[in-house]
């Protein structure tokens, strides 16, 4: 009969309740966001890359004496990359459709296990 009463008490009992649910809640919380931060960052990263490729090939079909060869137009998209420390590597060509620069890069995901850099290629040609 004691150990009845004493079971309902502590089924009763809530002090410490909170606290439990709030230790199985972060590490959830936490995760999703720096998850938001990685994906914001690969999203900063992909569209500073586009940029650089874009301005390069306009550069290098319009401005003859700040993009007049290969090496100055890379050197042009190089400095026009702002985002993250990804290292792109650009080229230039000219293809069929006018002026082409291709940017290259690898983002790092090393948080993540089993994914360690996310390929990233961006292309743009002007006429």
């Amino acid at each position: 009969m004691r150990r009845l009463a004493l079971l309902q008490r502590l089924a009763r009992e809530q002090s410490g309740a909170a606290a439990i649910e709030f230790a199985f809640a972060l590490p959830l919380l936490v995760m999703t966001i720096l998850g938001a931060i990685w994906v914001g960052l690969l999203v900063f990263t992909i569209s500073s890359l586009d940029h650089s490729v874009q301005s390069a090939a306009r550069c290098s079909a319009v401005n003859e004496q700040l993009c007049d060869t290969a090496a100055k137009t890379v050197s042009y998209a190089q400095n026009s990359y702002v985002g993250p420390a990804v290292s792109p590597t650009f080229t230039v060509s000219t293809a069929d459709c006018g002026h082409r620069v291709v940017g290259e890069a690898s983002f790092d995901l090393g948080i993540l296990p089993g994914v360690k850099t996310i390929p990233l290629s961006v292309s743009a040609c002007y006429p």
